[in-house]
């Protein structure tokens, strides 16, 4: 059984910043790759960010510059930072990853989600 769980989202104006975080539990053996997402109101589920294992990401072109992926490891963390929000940014942001699990199986979790809205 595994568990992510998304904190940090909120109301911020734009221009502002907020830092998100997902924190995975449970029978956990390794994590390789750990995403964000976010789903606008009426819109599809759009990749924002991705970090592997090693650390390399890669970001949408909407975000680039604005937004950093990061992770801690030893935490089974993965954080978004996001600066220079604009309204067009708010959403729902859900992280993803892939886990092995202590029983050497594989599968792919999805948090429950945190609200992000930038608006003055």
């Amino acid at each position: 059984q595994v568990q992510l769980v998304e904190s940090g989202g909120g109301l911020v104006q734009p221009g502002g910043s907020l830092r998100l975080s997902c924190a995975a539990s449970g029978s956990i053996f390794s994590i390789n790759v750990m995403k964000w997402y976010r789903q606008a109101p009426g819109k599809q589920r759009e990749l924002v960010a991705t970090i592997t294992s090693g650390g390399s990401t890669t970001y949408a072109d909407s975000v680039k510059g604005r937004v950093t992926i990061s992770r801690d490891n030893a935490k089974n963390t993965v954080y978004l930072q996001m600066n220079s929000l604009k309204p067009e940014d708010t959403a729902v942001y859900y992280c993803n990853a892939d886990i092995t699990l202590t029983s050497r199986s594989q599968s792919n979790y999805w948090g429950q989600g945190t609200q992000v809205t930038v608006s003055s």
